[in-house]
Order: C-alpha cells, then sequence, then structure tokens
C-alpha cells in the first residue's frame, strides 16, 4: 500500500503487461483492476500517461482507433489498468468494429478483478450513444463508473462548468464526474482519488 502523501511514486510503478486479442489471453482474473473506456478521439491514451505520471506508458495517435487491443498494465501486485479499445470514431472495416466489440463483450461479462470504469468524454461533445452503452455496460456490472470531461482546456472557465453541471445531472446516481485535461494535468489527483477507491489503496 503507497504512503498516502506520495501520489506520484505509486503510479509511476505502473508497467506495461500485456495486450490482448482475444478473451483467452486475458490475465488471471485476480485481484482489482479499473478500466479505461472512451471513444477514439477522446484523449484516452493521454489521460491514462497523464494520471501515472509516464510520457509513453500508453500508446498515443494522431489517427484515432489504433488501440486494438485491451492492453493491461500492472501496479502493485494484483492490482492493474486496463486501456479498452477506443470506439465510435475508428476507420477500420466493420469486422474488425464486430470483433472489437465482442472483445469487450467478453471482458465486461467475464473479469471479477474489474472494479470501476473510468470513461473520457470530449467535453465538448459528451454522453454519445457509445458512452451511454459503456455506463449501462458498468450499471450492469454494479461498478463504480467515473467520467473525466477531457480537453478540458479548449473551454472557458464558464463552459467548463455548464458542461460539467450538466452532465453531472444527466448521470446522477450512475457515474461521478469531473473536468480533466491531460496537457495541462488538471483533474489528476481526483481521478487518482477514484483509482485509489476501488483499488482499495487508501
Amino acid at each position: 500500500m503507497r504512503p498516502v502523501s506520495d501520489p506520484m511514486s505509486y503510479y509511476t510503478r505502473v508497467d506495461y503487461m500485456l495486450g490482448a486479442w482475444q478473451a483467452a489471453q486475458f490475465p488471471a482474473d485476480q485481484g482489482a483492476e479499473v478500466a479505461f473506456a472512451g471513444r477514439s478521439n477522446s484523449g484516452k491514451s493521454s489521460a491514462i500517461n497523464a494520471i501515472t505520471g509516464r510520457i509513453a506508458l500508453a500508446r498515443t495517435s494522431k489517427t484515432p482507433g489504433r488501440t486494438q487491443l485491451i492492453n493491461f498494465f500492472s501496479m502493485e501486485p494484483q492490482q492493474r489498468l486496463v486501456d479498452l479499445p477506443g470506439y465510435g470514431f475508428a476507420k477500420v472495416p466493420p469486422a474488425m468494429q464486430q470483433h472489437w466489440h465482442e472483445l469487450m463483450g467478453s471482458y465486461f461479462e467475464q473479469r471479477q478483478s474489474l472494479k470501476g470504469l473510468i470513461i473520457l468524454m470530449d467535453s465538448r461533445h459528451p454522453l454519445k450513444d457509445t458512452d451511454l452503452q459503456m455506463m449501462e455496460w458498468a450499471a450492469q456490472r454494479q461498478l463504480r463508473c467515473h467520467i473525466l470531461l477531457s480537453k478540458a482546456d479548449k473551454l472557458t472557465q464558464s463552459e467548463g462548468m455548464k458542461v460539467l453541471r450538466e452532465v453531472r445531472e444527466a448521470v446522477a446516481g450512475v457515474a461521478t464526474v469531473q473536468l480533466f485535461s491531460a496537457t495541462k494535468n488538471r483533474g489528476v489527483d481526483e481521478s487518482r482519488r477514484f483509482l485509489d477507491a476501488c483499488l482499495k489503496l487508501v
């Protein structure tokens, strides 16, 4: 268990484990893990890198939809972060999109170690149908769900507070919500507190 007074050391010890193309490749279903999901242009990989303090832990690309595997990252023993494939934007063949959908369906149905879900939404375009589907999966599993309204640096303060209020009202009782900016490191500590609660580290 990391000291509460040292928020950085724990997350910077995250390491890549494996990328799963099929459910049979998932690591042992033990301990606790939190998954990150989001549309392919939501800034998901950048958020993971900002939260962990690791510049290139999760692969980022100017071409949305490049994450094609479910990527697992180890933290303390039996504790993991999981980067799910982006959805809703990637220009890939329908067969690939169907495979992603089935793979994520298997993940949500099978993983008993899954304790929480963080959904990245572009703060300028939140609550798309695919985002609502992810929240529905989380609700079915009775998972803690937290929304990062990403790219908040692109909004004025009043615009940011307005979208935060609107999304909180829309998902009340289903998910918690915060503003987030990977480029400005805004909301990183709040995100870590959610992860800590899910992983029972504090």
